[in-house]
């Protein structure tokens, strides 16, 4: 009878871990999905962003960029807005058509994503619209 006690409460024991388990998962999800907060300053974060990150950010040509929207990146959810635009190199000549997503949280840039596999999978269904902000950028 011992054994059959000591037995019942090892697989009981078992079994709260798994719900304390599947609690804290279910924490760190409320924590990240609460982190969704839809970017109202996105282009103005694009544009400030994009003067850093280009060696030559006058003059840029074709520059679109789409709404932010909700795609899986990494455990979950998160604003994405994407762009696209053909800036200058050091030289002052064009090298094409790049692409790049902007990832949110909390509503503020978090990172920029320019790996081209990655970017074309989250900016696949993207509704691009003209970005002069960025046309006119200046150093």
């Amino acid at each position: 009878m011992k054994r059959f006690a000591l037995a019942a409460a090892l697989v009981l024991g078992g079994c709260s871990a798994d719900l304390a388990t599947f609690s804290e998962q279910g924490d760190i999800r409320a924590r990240w999905d609460a982190q969704n907060v839809y970017p109202s300053r996105y282009k103005e974060d694009v544009v400030a962003y994009l003067r850093s990150y280009l060696n030559n950010p006058e003059h840029v040509r074709d520059a679109t960029l789409a709404a932010p929207q909700l795609k899986t990146v990494g455990p979950g959810e998160r604003y994405i807005a994407c762009v696209r635009f053909n800036a200058r190199d050091s030289d002052g000549k064009y090298k094409g058509l790049k692409q790049g997503a902007a990832v949110y949280v909390s509503g503020k840039l978090d990172q920029f994503i320019d790996r081209p596999k990655a970017v074309a999978e989250l900016c696949k269904n993207a509704a691009f619209a003209p970005f002069p902000e960025l046309e006119s950028l200046t150093r």
